[in-house]
């Protein structure tokens, strides 16, 4: 029904072909949803209904996702289709696990699969394939291999070109990072893959989608955010126009100009925001300001000038990026800029920059031409969601350290378990 508007992105998570066009195939179906007359097969609205939970899904909109995908299993078991079950229970997985909420989505693949191996061996291959990049994703990544050449050779027999295209992909990627986790540790000793199962473990934990749950959540979360926070090369520090420190208005119009530009052209949906690669205004910004002086500055750590960088641009109500760690090659400091942040005319709230640190939670509401320095690689951060009628528009810097003994972290601490 949706199929030819969603692809995959490079971490095999549902993405829109076409945004634009999903938005209005979704609102279409809404529509008709709207419209059925009392007394409609519930096969018509079940249907329905699981379609706009996958096409909300896909857009980045997991409350809706799930809202929807809910009723569609709900509908489904109420009607005796253990056939429906089964294949929505995989889809209300995916919006459990693409929302951060790791524990419902596990206990959803467990039973989709288990029914489908005792009741509907023509959907096995479909829950071996979801449920393995569940688990690649835990960094579970022997038992996803597992699962994953289960589904190959159940799909080979079957003879659907793209199902095996499709398992391929997910075991090559598998493979790839059971592989790098083998090989020598890069990036001063931080070994693939444990950033992301940091991620997984702070994502099951909390959120950045509800500040109001903050007191109640780090009481649980202490331990942890005290064991990274003692690896910090940088600690967070909000730079709000500083005098030694503010950046030449016209260098920042002109980044969010590119910033504009680049999105709408080639930007590309990652955990729920739109990134998109910097170009010339961002060099000559970084150059003429000299960046790495002023995060040495700030933060006692001498640094070479920014090896990386990319555009953020948030566009949607809701729209949020859930508390993540940085892989270990963006670098020991990444400088946030806030380029553009539009908001309703005395609106209370507004979307900031949050960070997890061993002392709570940090909060930071940048304005343009404010910005945020930190360790990405040892500080949870991200995003709370956009009030109606708000955008915002960030550019980050990745910085290396000059001294290569401040590359390499100490023993690191292992994830909770």
């Amino acid at each position: 029904m949706l199929d030819h508007l969603i692809t995959h992105d490079d971490t095999l998570r549902m993405v829109p072909t076409d945004r634009d066009e999903l938005t209005a195939a979704v609102s279409s179906l809404h529509e008709e949803l709207r419209a059925l007359p009392e007394g409609t097969d519930p096969a018509r609205t079940r249907l329905l209904t699981r379609w706009i939970g996958i096409g909300q899904m896909s857009l980045g909109h997991h409350d809706e996702a799930r809202s929807f995908l809910r009723r569609a299993l709900d509908l489904a078991a109420s009607t005796g289709n253990t056939r429906a079950v089964v294949a929505t229970g995989l889809n209300l997985g995916d919006a459990h696990r693409y929302a951060g909420d790791v524990q419902a989505a596990d206990a959803l693949y467990r039973s989709a699969l288990t029914t489908a191996r005792s009741r509907h061996p023509e959907l096995l291959d479909y829950a071996l394939q979801h449920t393995g990049k569940h688990l690649m994703e835990r960094g579970e990544l022997t038992d996803a291999q597992a699962l994953l050449q289960e589904a190959l050779r159940l799909r080979i027999a079957k003879g659907d070109t793209g199902l095996i295209e499709s398992t391929q992909a997910a075991l090559d990627r598998v493979e790839l990072l059971i592989g790098q986790a083998a090989a020598p540790a890069a990036d001063g000793g931080i070994p693939p893959g444990w950033s992301g199962r940091w991620t997984t473990w702070f994502q099951s934990h909390t959120t950045a989608r509800t500040p109001d749950r903050w007191a109640a959540d780090f009481p649980a979360l202490r331990n942890a955010a005290a064991g990274l926070a003692a690896h910090q090369r940088v600690h967070p520090r909000h730079l709000r126009h500083l005098r030694d420190q503010s950046f030449p208005a016209q260098l920042i119009a002109a980044m969010a100009e590119e910033a504009e530009k680049t999105v709408a052209a080639d930007g590309y949906l990652h955990n729920g925001k739109w990134n998109a690669a910097p170009g010339d205004a961002a060099s000559s910004f970084a150059g003429q300001v000299d960046l790495a002086a002023v995060v040495s500055r700030s933060t006692g750590l001498a640094v070479e000038q920014p090896h990386t960088a990319v555009y953020i641009a948030y566009r949607e109500e809701g729209q949020f990026l859930d508390f993540h760690l940085d892989e270990a090659g963006f670098g020991e400091a990444n400088l946030i800029l806030c380029l553009k942040h539009e908001r309703p005319t005395g609106s209370s709230t507004a979307s900031s920059t949050v960070f997890i640190n061993a002392d709570g939670y940090l909060a930071c509401d940048l304005a343009v031409g404010d910005c945020v320095v930190f360790d990405g690689v040892f500080t949870p951060h991200g995003r709370t969601p956009l009030s109606a009628g708000e955008s915002v528009t960030l550019v980050s810097f990745g910085f290396r350290a000059r001294d290569q003994a401040s590359r390499t972290a100490k023993p690191l601490p292992s994830v909770p378990r």
